[in-house]
This record gives C-alpha cells, sequence and structure tokens, in this order.
C-alpha cells in the first residue's frame, strides 16, 4: 500500500510539538502558524486554542491584537508601505498609488486573484533610506519609481522574493559619526571576562560608578535597575533585551543589531551575571523580522565558543541563554510591561504598575529590561571601567548617545555624540540647511522651534530615545503633527477609554482643520483633550499623544489659523448637504426639503 498523504493541519501539529504546546508562546506559535497559509484560518486558531488549551475567544483575541496578524486572507505578496512622515516627505504615497494602478489592486484590499494586496504600516525604521517597503516581512528601500515598475512586474510574474535582485533588499547602516561605542573593536567574551574577573559585587559596583541610564527614552538609573532585581527572593531571573524600537524615526537599534550583535548579547549576558539571571530574551520588532537568520548565527557562534549555556567561561553556577522572539507590529509594545505580556503570549495591553518588573516581570519572575543601546553599553563599562564611562557627557547624562537622523539633511544615517552636544551642531554634522524645525525623540518627544537649536541632548534638557527628525522652511508643521495624530489613533491598544476615545477625537479635530471646517473652538477643545489625556491615560502612549499638537500649536500657531474659517464653531458634517441626493429623488427643493438652523429660523 503506498503512504497516505500528510494532513493538511501536520505543519501545525509539528509547530505545536516544537513550542511544547505552551501557552506562553500563543504569539509565536501564531506567527508561525500563518506563515503556513499566509493568514490565520479560523479552523487553524481552533486548533492552536485546543492544543494549548486555552479559549478559543483568548486565541483570537491575541491573534487580532497585532497588525501584523491577519484573520482574513491577503495577497500572496503582501505589500506594505512605510507611512512615517519622512516617507511621506519622499513621495511614498505617489509611489503606492503606482504600485495600485499598474497592478490593478486597491489600497487595503486583495486583488480578485489573490495575488497581492496593498496597503500602509508605521514606521519600518527605514528612515535614513525611505521610500520603504516591506514585502512579506523583507524589507526594500530607497524606492523610486523605476524601482516601483520592476517590482510590479516581478509580482506579476509571480517570481519568488529569492530571485528578486539581491539590491532591493541591502539595507545600509549609513553609520555617519562614531564615537566611544561604535568604535569599540571588541573580541566576544572580552567584556565578559572582565566583569567575571570582578565578581558579581565588584561588576555591579562598576556599573554603579559609570552612571549609566537607560537609552530608550526614560533614562532610569540602569545599575539601580540590575539590583533591584538581584535582590528579588525569586530565584529564577530573567533578562530582556528590547528591541521593539517603533518609535517613528528611530533606526539605531536596528544597525547596532546588524552590526554590534555581539555587544548586544554580550551586554545581556553581563546583565546576567550581574543579577543572577539564568534565561533571556531578545524581542525583535516584527519590522526586522528579516535579521532574525543572522542574530541566531550569532547566538550560535556564541553557545559554540562557551559564552552562552552552562558554566560560561568555565564559572560554575553562571548558566544563561537567550532566545529570539519576534513581535508582530505594535507599537505599544514597546513599553516595557506591554512588551512582557506579549512575552507571555497576550495582547500586548500595559501592565498596572507595582508591582514592577524588577520583582514581578516575565511569568511572575524579576525581570531586568534594558534597551539595545543600553545594553551594547555595558561592554564599555566591562572593558574600562564605571569611573572612565562616566567622564564623558554630561554630569546627569553620562557616556555618548546614538541618533537616528532623518529629514532634511544631506547625510541622514547614525551619528554617535557625548550627551550635551547642542541640536546646532548636530544639524551642522549631516548638512541641514533651512531648518524649520527638529521633531526629537519621535512622535513622543519634543518639537524644536530655531530659537531652540542652542538646547542640547542630555537628560536634563532635551532627553530623546535617539529620533532626531529634520523639518526645512518648505514644511507644513500642521501637515507634521496630522500625521503624528494619525499614527498613535492608530497605534492606541484600546484598553483605556481616554486613550482609545482621546486620541480618536483628537484626530478627528486635526482632519476637520485640514478639510476646511476649522474653529478657534477646536483649538481651545484640542487643548482640554491635551490634559485629558495627560492625567487620565493609562500608558505613556496616550498622555504623548498630544505632544506633537501642542508643541507646534505653540511654536507654529499660523499653521493652524491660515486653517480657521470661524472663531466660534463650524461643523464638520452638513447634515443639510448630505440630503442633497433625497432632495433630487424625490424632485424637491424647496424650503420644507432643507433642514434650518435656530439662527436661520428666528428661535
Amino acid at each position: 500500500m503506498s503512504a497516505l498523504p500528510p494532513s493538511p493541519a501536520a505543519p501545525l501539529e509539528a509547530l505545536l510539538r516544537r513550542h511544547g504546546h505552551d501557552p506562553s508562546a500563543l504569539l509565536q506559535i501564531l506567527i508561525e502558524a500563518q506563515d503556513i497559509d499566509g493568514w490565520l484560518p479560523a479552523p487553524t486558531l481552533t486548533q492552536i486554542a485546543a492544543a494549548i488549551k486555552l479559549p478559543r475567544a483568548r486565541v483570537e483575541g491575541v491573534a487580532g491584537f497585532y497588525s501584523f496578524l491577519y484573520d482574513r486572507p491577503v495577497g500572496r505578496y503582501r505589500v506594505l508601505f512605510s507611512d512615517n512622515i519622512t516617507d511621506r516627505m519622499l513621495g511614498n504615497r505617489a509611489l503606492m498609488d503606482a504600485l495600485c494602478r499598474k497592478l490593478w489592486v486597491e489600497p487595503d484590499k486583495v486583488s480578485e486573484d489573490g495575488l497581492v494586496s496593498i496597503a500602509t504600516t508605521s514606521c519600518t525604521g527605514l528612515c535614513d533610506q525611505g521610500p520603504a517597503l516591506l514585502v512579506n516581512g523583507r524589507a526594500i528601500g530607497q524606492l523610486n519609481h523605476r524601482r516601483i515598475n520592476e517590482i510590479a512586474e516581478l509580482i506579476r510574474q509571480q517570481r519568488p522574493l529569492e530571485q528578486w535582485p539581491t539590491e532591493y533588499f541591502q539595507i545600509d547602516d549609513n553609520i555617519r559619526r562614531r564615537d566611544a561605542l561604535l568604535q569599540l573593536d571588541m573580541l566576544p567574551g572580552a567584556a565578559l571576562a572582565a566583569a567575571v574577573a570582578r565578581g558579581r559585587e565588584g561588576w555591579l559596583a562598576e556599573m554603579q560608578a559609570s552612571n549609566l541610564r537607560g537609552r530608550g527614552g526614560a533614562g532610569f538609573a540602569t545599575a539601580v535597575k540590575w539590583a533591584s532585581a538581584r535582590n528579588a527572593t525569586e530565584v529564577r531571573k530573567v533578562v530582556v533585551c528590547n528591541a521593539d524600537e517603533g518609535e517613528p524615526g528611530t533606526f539605531k537599534d536596528r544597525v547596532l543589531l546588524n552590526t554590534c550583535a555581539d555587544l548586544v548579547f554580550e551586554g545581556m549576558t553581563l546583565a546576567a551575571w550581574a543579577v543572577g539571571a539564568d534565561s533571556g530574551f531578545l524581542y525583535l520588532r516584527g519590522e526586522y523580522r528579516y535579521l532574525r537568520p543572522q542574530l541566531e548565527a550569532v547566538l550560535a557562534r556564541r553557545r559554540a565558543a562557551g559564552l552562552l549555556g552552562k558554566g560560561i567561561l568555565g564559572e560554575a553556577g553562571f548558566d544563561f541563554d537567550i532566545a529570539i522572539h519576534l513581535g508582530a507590529g505594535a507599537y505599544v509594545c514597546g513599553e516595557e510591561t506591554a512588551l512582557l505580556e506579549s512575552l507571555e503570549g497576550k495582547r500586548g495591553t500595559p501592565r498596572i504598575r507595582p508591582p514592577f518588573p524588577v520583582t514581578h516581570g516575565y511569568l511572575g519572575r524579576p525581570t531586568v529590561v534594558n534597551n539595545v543601546e543600553t545594553l551594547a553599553k555595558t561592554c564599555l563599562i566591562a572593558l574600562e571601567g564605571g569611573t572612565a564611562f562616566a567622564a564623558t557627557g554630561t554630569a546627569q547624562s553620562a557616556g555618548t548617545k546614538l541618533l537616528s537622523i532623518s529629514g532634511d539633511c544631506a547625510a541622514p544615517g547614525i551619528y554617535e555624540y557625548p550627551f550635551g552636544v547642542s541640536i546646532a551642531r548636530i544639524l551642522e554634522d549631516c548638512g541641514a540647511s533651512d531648518t524649520q524645525a527638529v521633531q526629537v525623540g519621535g512622535a513622543a518627544g519634543i518639537c524644536l522651534a530655531a530659537y531652540e537649536f542652542q538646547r542640547r541632548i542630555a537628560y536634563e534638557d532635551v532627553p530623546t530615545a535617539g529620533a532626531f527628525m529634520i523639518f526645512d522652511g518648505s514644511r507644513d508643521l500642521f501637515e507634521v503633527a496630522r500625521a503624528f495624530v494619525h499614527f498613535f489613533a492608530h497605534e492606541s491598544c484600546g484598553f483605556c477609554t481616554p486613550c482609545r476615545v482621546g486620541t480618536a477625537l483628537l484626530k478627528g479635530f486635526m482632519d476637520k482643520l485640514n478639510d476646511g471646517h476649522g474653529a478657534k473652538a477646536d483649538l481651545a477643545d484640542i487643548d482640554w483633550l491635551d490634559r485629558l489625556l495627560k492625567n487620565a491615560s493609562h500608558c505613556g502612549l496616550g498622555s504623548a499623544a498630544p505632544n506633537p499638537v501642542i508643541d507646534t500649536l505653540q511654536k507654529f500657531r499660523p499653521a493652524y489659523e491660515r486653517r480657521l474659517v470661524s472663531l466660534d464653531f463650524e461643523p464638520a458634517f452638513d447634515l443639510d448637504a448630505a440630503l442633497a441626493e433625497a432632495r433630487q429623488l424625490t424632485a424637491r427643493d424647496d424650503p420644507g426639503a432643507h433642514l434650518q438652523t435656530h439662527e436661520e429660523d428666528g428661535r
């Protein structure tokens, strides 16, 4: 008898076994299950729920939370154009429209033959080489009409991505200025050996002397976080590297992972040595999935060299390994507690604190969550000592900072500066001219006008996770703020009413102004929304959402005032005009067929 053909469910069963039917691996299971069919059919969700013993609604809820998971068919070629403001400045909309026309497909829909679907996504981390897109998870930058024509033809021919020109997928690092970190030429294991030689207490003392603060934007003292986790009573401890840099305009972590992965993984192992952790996770944003194979190769080399696994560097009891977990398109997962929820296979909803992750983090264990750049910087401290590290920068901001520079400048890319560098110096170095404004820290950051360009990058002046977007005199700052507001409304996790409703209302006000129905009363309502979001939102996303509007309204008010058509109130919706079609169908246009306002009828 001939063997029976394999069951269609066989690949799914295999991946469920590979993950040990573990409910905490739900997100990873869903990502890999989607690779089988290109989307997540209802029977697939049902089978996953039964296998890992979770309610079907819970599984569907997780699948529906992440923008890179699909509960309905998408094209065999899934094209997502990056829609960050810098991509818009470079003409991404015209390129997307051109591709849609050439492939006879509408935006956000699937072609009739199921071949292709085209839509937008938030920042892809390619702001220095946009416009950019993702096709089936692979990144392509430096788009132009010639390349769009070629991509359209390749899709028509149904050519596998492996047969596309390799230069399409070449992502440049664009490192323009190197300082202490980017100049470091370290053999893998050198920093770890230096830290182990000091002992756990001695190594933690060096970290305290360094005054290293988190490079993810919050600026919390790294040694304090590590010491809190180490002193927690739970034995099994965890180190997490937050590589979910979803803030628009930020791409430094992509470059560090691509060029300095050993420094990042060594930094995670240094943290494990300090706190006594036995497991670690690199949470890699879904937009960077194409980096995973080379990152796994680096991890394999480190295991072979005795830098991961049991008895690292021959030190009894120093057991630590790292696994890579993928995100699936959720900006809010950059917040550390939302990231931990996602690591546990849940929706990325930020937790209420306390308790804090250092005592109750991943699966309730003490967990250190650090940014990619923060962990890489610990290698400098291990090699040179904490005092030497603290000698650079300012009194409250030790060391150097990587900046992701994009927008209106001659040389976008990665620049490393000691803390304390002025905005004006950075603009000069990157070849910016006629600069009207700089958005520092991404959509959630601060917008600086020209009179503020002597301010300095430092936690005590202008803090930043690394984004530095430049806008020259030709740019409309209202449009910049409006793009950021749309981003926040799209990325709200929906957990709390102030953020879920407030970001939608803010988006509505900005669209109303844009559509020519703006009134002075709308500006007052925007100010009220700002206070509401800042005081009542569950997490930082909601409280930061009004920042771009409030900053530009204060510093570039004419960009708003020229859109005002009334000093009192102008409705965004004209009900009488909406009834025009009904009047036409009934052949009536007499006064009784029109709505009258109170002012018109004398009341």
